[in-house]
């Protein structure tokens, strides 16, 4: 479509909203009963999280930079997917993914795998959905103590929508935009008796989009029961259904430096050589248990089954302008992995001399199995294309099998932390976890069998002053580790066999206050260290692990209810991050991939009547280099989103979300120097909605 239409859609139907005069959709209360979920259901802002610290602390006193997205803030910016709420939140970066999965920077350390569901390890490479989701957690800087390995820049956590007891209560909602993408889903809590109640989740999203012959779909479906086990103890079991099928899309090359300009819906392969099909079944259990008013325990356990297959053809160089063509490779890979989790937590609060404590005992233990491999594209009459519009794709085999993997990561773990309350204006927090990690793996290729037992200490300590009750000031040390089998633990080879885990130190000092019960503002400043990387002996030419990188920077956010009618999440990132000691990847001095310096986010609703309310949203990103090659850099871009809310009735409303009203073009992420993704232009999504 084109973008002079689009936007006369969208000014047309955002005037025709403005013009009946009607109001946003009343924010209803959450009255449900919740096991594991803390905070306000009428806005942005939430007061506590269970989640970075296992217990239930007000995030005024966690001494770490913790951003949450509410439920609320997902709803009114028309929100679906994961990757599209993070594009809001200070120093985080989203990668492309190669166009099949969730991948993000977070403090200059990119991943597949720090991502969790209710505190549990989902690591996996797909897109999470948000259909069944109450809330999403951005937990900054190293998180072992809390998550265990991995997490060095930080943590994704989801937190699930919880069961209903009390009374019927739901939603029924569908959307459309104006590329062709469209979706439903459906939101039902009930009562099931006295003591038993349920949570339905179901969604289903047609996907489409700018670039050439982008289709596919996906579905998911979650059912949670609830159960009053006593007066004491409760219980939760959740099954979780995904299915996604799409087209696999890596974007466009460079060309002198900078993405390709003028090929924005350019595909560069074709819909039979470029697809992904993934299917994943989760199973989570929970306990909770009062044994008196201070001392509780929780235990959870989770299953999860995840199957994947995804095959792609990519521009694998720049452009070379002499000729106006451009090289493609391609590869496929199927992965099924299967997890499986326990987590138990015992919480005791009480006082002793006078001191207050909330002590944290607990254990995580778990096995991960996965079997993988990849054959690489061969294209008999060559792999060189002319540049188009619509690119040609010569013919593409994948016959040649280059990897092939059997693993198994086994780990256990125990930890202890102390919050400790010394009169009313000091507080210490302190904790320390032992894990114990092991991967065994055979390369069915060359037959290399691997294994590697590593044992880690993961400290973290913070110091938090309270000049005033809302208000907190805090300094921490946290420490994390990666073994050297990278993030998905898939097979080892000789090399990492033999080398410890990379580390990450953080040293944060930040200040939060609470300005009211409904708006807080956070600001930190940190310090990240990777350590152990992989570099080249200069002198025997051996792999040792004197690599070394650095980023520092300053965070800072408000978010919550600012006026009557206003609600908004303001967000801003200065990051700077280079090697300090030379890498396998690059020498000391490169800059980290993409690495914004300045990142700058803002949204707001304002509610002009009962009726009628508008949303209005900025990001701001400045430029970044796409790889640690530092030889292509993706330029600075501003989007613009706006939105109009509208209540037709107490229990249906419509609302408009239009994404770069500006019709911008901009490259917002990338996988290497030449798969880089383009922005999508200006496109407005209609969304109806029926509560009951």
């Amino acid at each position: 479509m084109p973008s002079s239409l689009r936007l006369r859609l969208v000014l047309a139907a955002t005037a025709a909203l403005a013009s009946a005069g009607w109001a946003a959709p009343a924010r209803a209360e959450d009255e449900a009963p919740t096991i594991i979920v803390y905070g306000r259901s009428d806005g942005y802002d939430l007061d506590k999280t269970p989640t970075a610290t296992k217990t239930d602390t007000p995030l005024v006193d966690v001494p770490q930079a913790v951003t949450v997205i509410s439920r609320e803030q997902l709803d009114d910016q028309g929100i679906v997917t994961l990757g599209d709420a993070l594009r809001f939140v200070p120093g985080v970066t989203l990668g492309q993914g190669e166009g099949h999965r969730d991948q993000i920077t977070l403090r200059g350390q990119s991943s597949t795998a720090d991502f969790f569901v209710d505190g549990i390890r989902d690591d996996a490479q797909y897109y999470r959905p948000l259909y069944n989701i109450e809330r999403v957690e951005v937990l900054k800087g190293a998180n072992a103590l809390i998550f265990g390995r991995g997490g060095g820049g930080g943590v994704i956590n989801r937190v699930s929508k919880a069961p209903e007891f009390d009374r019927l209560k739901g939603s029924v909602s569908g959307g459309v935009d104006t590329l062709g993408a469209w979706s439903g889903a459906v939101d039902l809590g009930a009562p099931l008796g006295e003591n038993l109640g349920l949570r339905f989740n179901t969604t289903y999203e047609a996907f489409n989009n700018h670039r050439q012959d982008y289709e596919g779909h996906f579905f998911g479906v979650t059912p949670t029961l609830g159960a009053k086990l006593g007066e004491a103890t409760t219980a939760t079991l959740t099954y979780e259904y995904v299915e996604d099928r799409r087209l696999t899309d890596r974007g466009v090359p460079s060309r002198g430096g900078l993405p390709l300009t003028g090929y924005d819906e350019t595909l560069f392969g074709s819909p039979a050589t470029n697809f992904s099909e993934v299917t994943a079944h989760l199973v989570h259990g929970r306990i909770d248990h009062e044994f008196s008013g201070s001392l509780s325990a929780n235990i959870s356990v989770q299953y999860a089954h995840y199957d994947k297959f995804y095959q792609n053809v990519y521009p694998n160089a720049p452009v070379n302008t002499a000729t106006n063509t451009v090289v493609l490779a391609g590869y496929n890979s199927g992965a099924v992995r299967e997890n499986l989790i326990g987590q138990g937590n015992l919480v005791w609060k009480g006082d002793t001399g006078g001191i207050g404590h909330t002590l944290l005992l607990g254990f995580e233990a778990g096995d991960q199995s996965t079997l993988a491999d990849r054959h690489n594209a061969v294209f008999p009459s060559g792999a060189t294309v002319t540049l188009a519009e619509r690119i040609t794709v010569p013919l593409v085999t994948f016959p040649t099998l280059t990897s092939a993997s059997n693993s198994d990561a086994s780990f256990w773990s125990v930890y202890a932390q102390d919050q400790i309350d010394i009169g009313d204006h000091v507080k210490i927090v302190g904790g320390l976890r032992y894990d114990r990690f092991k991967i065994s793996s055979v390369n069915l290729v060359n037959g290399f069998a691997g294994d590697r037992t590593d044992g880690k200490w993961s400290p973290r300590v913070g110091l938090i002053l309270k000049p005033r009750e809302n208000v907190s000031l805090y300094a921490s040390y946290a420490k994390s580790f990666l073994p050297q089998s990278g993030d998905q633990f898939t097979v080892l080879d000789a090399t990492t066999e033999a080398l410890a885990p990379e580390e990450f130190r953080n040293l944060e000092a930040g200040v939060k206050w609470d300005i009211s019960d409904a708006l807080a503002f956070t600001g930190a400043v940190f310090r990240l260290d990777r350590n152990n990387t992989r570099a080249t002996d200069p002198v025997s030419g051996l792999v040792v692990q004197s690599g070394k990188s650095r980023t520092e920077g300053l965070e800072l956010a408000l978010v919550g209810h600012l006026a009557p009618g206003l609600d908004l999440s303001l967000g801003y990132a200065f990051q700077d991050g280079e090697i300090s000691a030379t890498t396998a990847a690059a020498p000391a001095g490169r800059k980290l991939a993409q690495l914004p310096r300045h990142q700058a986010s803002g949204w707001a609703r304002y509610n002009f009547s009962k009726r009628f309310g508008l949303g209005l949203g900025v990001i701001h990103q400045s430029s970044q280099f796409a790889t640690i090659s530092n030889t292509v850099r993706l330029p600075a871009f501003t989007r613009i989103d706006a939105a109009a809310f509208l209540n037709l009735t107490d229990t249906v409303s419509l609302q408009v979300n239009v994404e770069n009203l500006t019709d911008a073009d901009y490259f917002p992420a990338a996988h290497t120097d030449n798969n880089i993704s383009t922005g999508k232009p200006l496109n407005a999504k209609a969304t109806l909605r029926v509560k009951f």
